[in-house]
């Protein structure tokens, strides 16, 4: 029995609406956002990439580590957070531990010693954040105090003046969100690409 002739115009209905929302919502308005992006933020948009000599290294936005194929941290970088998920952005998280938890305890205690051989730094000196992981496991960040404590090992292993190393440090402080959000920070992979620039202007003015 064929269908009515009512039902045959909504089917109709139906699938002309369903080909209008495809094409403003599915096609017109991605591409609207993302020629909106790329114009207004494009390196917002892009993933905050971050370049050197012409080559991206990382983002801005996602931690990764400095060090060689055993682990073991490279002395001519300033050296980030620990990450739970081993600075793997497809598995980012933490660890959960609580503050009691014998495992968190152990391994505080294993990179505070870490610290302390690679820095030279005594136990009080270090800071929390030297020392635990984020919930991410992608922090960028590091605290000030935490990056100065590496400014006589990254000098020392590039042959660099230790001030021209702190002041580039200093320079790269990142206030705090809006004047009072948050604590200051230094970006790592910043400071390490702009850590490298300094190394190599300083090797073109003794040649």
């Amino acid at each position: 029995m064929p269908a009515p002739r009512g039902t045959l115009r909504q089917y109709g209905v139906a699938l002309r609406a369903m080909l209008v929302l495809t094409l403003i919502l599915g096609v017109l308005y991605p591409l609207t956002i993302t020629l909106v992006g790329q114009l207004a933020l494009p390196v917002q948009a892009n993933g905050s990439m971050v370049t050197s000599n012409g080559a991206v290294v990382g983002s801005s936005l996602i931690g990764q580590s400095f060090a060689d194929a055993d682990g073991a941290p490279l002395p001519q970088w300033f050296q980030p957070r620990p990450s739970a998920s081993g600075y793997d952005a497809a598995a980012s998280g933490g660890t959960n531990w609580g503050p009691e938890n014998p495992d968190l305890i152990a391994a505080i205690g294993d990179r505070q010693a870490a610290i302390a051989d690679l820095d030279g730094a005594a136990r009080a000196e270090i800071p929390a954040d030297a020392v635990t992981a984020s919930s991410s496991g992608l922090d960028p960040h590091i605290s000030p105090e935490y990056a100065r404590l590496q400014i006589d090992r990254v000098a020392d292993a590039r042959g660099l003046d230790r001030a021209a190393v702190a002041g580039l440090l200093e320079s790269m402080i990142q206030g705090r969100d809006l004047g009072y959000l948050g604590e200051p920070t230094v970006n790592v992979l910043a400071l390490n690409v702009a850590l490298e620039r300094l190394a190599l202007a300083e090797m073109d003015a003794k040649n």
